[in-house]
């Protein structure tokens, strides 16, 4: 497997506060990669970096070889962590944007996986529930061929009973060469699609290994090891 994101003494300063410091990191493609930690611990941070969003105080990222830019946005699929569609469109009418928007964009699996869930074409946004918003968003987002998808806390507003059904959505709507980074507290009920894991700590890599070596040589679970190294 090759590198699709690397950061190389990668470093975020806010005034008198680091918020990211001397973050290396090398991650293979073909992975579902949770990147854990608590409140300004980092992570939305180094999300926004890659992403393009935020520019590093000193150090580099490199997605799939290159700075970010505009290349680099269309091979990454993101969901942030707080909605930003338009109220007033309807379902159909994302549909119609995002294929405009996007040369990736499968709307034939869109419209499948708003099916399942019972989400009418004719919607709109401002009549739905947070927690069926969130499931619009990601679906939008899974529906793209993207090589990286970048997911800020995707399970965080739907109840748990959507839980399942969007974990399924996430590990079957991405290839073998494409890469998942997930951010979220719920680990509990992400862990068992994980690869690896991220933990970061006061803007700097606490812990990063599979899940399958942290199993073997910690004998844990990775929430019991999360609340172990935070205190929780």
């Amino acid at each position: 497997m090759s590198c699709l994101i690397e950061t190389r003494g990668l470093n975020k300063k806010f005034k008198n506060k680091m918020a990211l410091g001397d973050v290396n990191l090398q991650l293979e493609r073909g992975r579902i990669i949770g990147l854990l930690g608590p409140n300004g611990s980092g992570k939305s941070t180094l999300i926004k970096i890659i992403n393009g969003l935020m520019v590093p105080t000193s150090g580099e990222v490199l997605i799939n070889g290159q700075k970010p830019g505009v290349e680099t946005k269309k091979i990454i699929s993101y969901l942030p962590e707080r909605t930003y569609l338009n109220e007033w469109m309807r379902v159909r009418e994302l549909l119609d944007y995002f294929c405009d928007f996007y040369e990736d964009f499968r709307r034939d699996r869109a419209e499948v996986m708003l099916k399942n869930l019972n989400i009418s074409m004719d919607d709109k946004l401002k009549t739905m529930s947070k927690g069926t918003k969130e499931k619009v968003q990601l679906i939008l987002v899974m529906s793209r061929e993207a090589q990286l998808y970048i997911l800020d806390e995707p399970i965080g507003g739907v109840d748990p009973a959507a839980r399942d059904y969007i974990l399924k959505t996430i590990i079957g709507n991405y290839n073998e060469n494409a890469t998942v980074l997930l951010s979220t507290h719920l680990i509990s009920d992400i862990e068992n699609i994980l690869d690896e894991v991220i933990f970061l700590q006061y803007g700097q890599i606490r812990f990063h290994a599979s899940v399958d070596d942290i199993r073997m040589k910690e004998g844990k679970s990775i929430d019991q090891l999360f609340r172990e190294v935070y205190r929780c």
